[in-house]
């Protein structure tokens, strides 16, 4: 199974060619907590709903279009939380993700390419973050307390 990630990695790496990639995440609020999406494809772990921006769409657009795929919510209130672009980031390739907050409206379920979805609050965060997203949650929760 290892050889099999690291092959798929590296032909998306290549894919992905030398240029950074647009990437949006939004922190959906609901029920005294927040959404986490478990992966399903590799990168493994907890990962907040986001993904990649299409041709002629905004970051906002594709936050709020993510959100509804990823978690079959609405969203209110969406605000820029912050830009994280550590080229590290992403094992697969460069990306550059710009993340927003906003409050889900309906109820959650995971999209067929979730293994699961779950609502976190600080008290029960999980161990295995995908990406850079348990920074992206510390960020988050220390801004909250502000």
């Amino acid at each position: 199974m290892k050889n099999k990630n690291k092959e798929y990695l590296e032909y998306r790496q290549r894919k992905r060619g030398k240029y950074p990639v647009p990437t949006a995440d939004i922190i959906i609020e609901i029920d005294n907590g927040f959404i986490l999406i478990e992966r399903k494809n590799p990168p493994y772990g907890w990962a907040i709903p986001g993904g990649f921006v299409n041709c002629g769409e905004s970051l906002e657009t594709a936050a709020i279009r993510e959100a509804k795929e990823e978690t079959g919510l609405d969203i209110e209130n969406l605000v820029q939380f912050h830009t994280y672009s550590e080229p590290g980031r992403d094992p697969r390739f460069h990306t550059i993700t710009t993340v927003f907050v906003a409050k889900g409206v309906g109820k959650p379920k995971a999209d067929s390419d979730a293994k699961s979805l779950k609502i976190f609050n600080e008290r029960n965060l999980p161990e295995n973050f995908a990406f850079d997203h348990q920074k992206i949650i510390t960020d988050y929760l220390r801004w909250k307390k502000r």
